[in-house]
């Protein structure tokens, strides 16, 4: 029996080599009355048009993510997330222009099918950031990527427990199986079309080490790597793993808009120690995350988002 094998990116493909993710069976009959006799549960909204679709339950137990333990008196959460039939969710066109998904494409976490031209289902995929995976395939295999499907998944589920996502994944993959008998060619094993990336940047480091005596200031350091790069975004986190919202929103953007920067991680007491308090000063700017572009600060993620709303950000990286 086949397997799920997600990538790096958050993208799922056939893969028969792997036996961690097996294809969905139904819940049974233990795991349904743990269902009913839990009150915590997070629900989603249903798929886009508002279909209640069918509902797939993942249960987790204990503090650690993916603890299945079912230790006697241990307390357990459980994630109800409705996702929407494959077939009955909104087909949605692919702007051509990457600044043109936000505001098009449903921006959070998800699954979503993608269709060719003529109609046809290339791949089914998960991703907790919907507009950034859509805007690479449409970068990197334009003449596929024509038009979208996406059931939205709760955010907050997502981010607890990735099975929530696959789950969803399996439910679409199964449907279109069992409509035409066989899997999406994107979702063929060994196809890795759709998932195959370059590698992403590493997030900069301004110091050797937190224990290295400085010969050169911290502000001088910051000055001079704005400066040199066009555009670096200082962020919490790395921009393959944002840690918090508003990065993962800065690094969406600038990826959707096809924006080659470069990423500092904030929360790096290794290799970047003080660098918060120290950029704060610098940029006379409270918060993170911190965008330059140029060597001139731009802003945080509210300004950055205006920005490409009114389309500003386009005309800036056209320049």
């Amino acid at each position: 029996m086949a397997a799920i094998h997600l990538s790096a990116t958050g993208a799922c493909s056939c893969a028969p080599s792997n036996p961690s993710f097996p294809f969905p069976s139904r819940p049974s009959a233990r795991s349904q009355r743990v269902a009913a006799s839990n009150r915590s549960f997070l629900l989603s909204s249903a798929c886009l048009g508002g279909r209640s679709g069918s509902v797939l339950r993942t249960a987790f137990t204990g503090r650690r993510h993916g603890d299945r333990r079912r230790a006697a008196g241990q307390s357990s959460t459980v994630f109800i997330c409705a996702v929407g039939k494959l077939s009955e969710a909104d087909l949605l066109p692919v702007p051509a222009e990457p600044e043109g998904l936000e505001g098009k494409i449903p921006s959070g976490a998800g699954v979503y099918g993608v269709y060719d031209g003529n109609g046809d289902l290339q791949y089914v995929g998960i991703s907790r950031n919907l507009v950034g995976s859509i805007g690479f395939h449409r970068k990197t295999v334009p003449g596929l990527c024509h038009s979208v499907k996406v059931g939205l998944v709760d955010g907050a589920a997502a981010a607890a427990d990735r099975t929530v996502l696959t789950e969803a994944w399996k439910s679409w993959i199964q449907e279109h199986i069992d409509a035409t008998g066989q899997p999406p060619p994107g979702n063929l094993s060994g196809d890795d079309t759709w998932t195959r990336r370059q590698k992403a940047k590493p997030s900069l480091r301004l110091t050797p080490g937190r224990h290295v005596q400085l010969t050169v200031p911290l502000e001088d350091l910051i000055d001079r790597l704005v400066k040199e790069n066009r555009v670096v975004a200082f962020i919490k986190g790395s921009r393959s793993a944002p840690q918090c919202g508003f990065s993962q929103r800065v690094v969406s953007i600038l990826e959707s808009n096809g924006v080659d920067f470069e990423s500092v991680d904030v929360l790096d007491e290794e290799y970047n120690f003080g660098l918060r308090e120290t950029l704060k000063a610098y940029s006379n700017w409270p918060t993170f995350p911190q965008i330059f572009v140029k060597g001139e600060l731009i802003g945080g993620c509210d300004i950055l988002t205006a920005m490409e709303t009114s389309g500003e950000l386009s005309a800036l990286f056209k320049n």
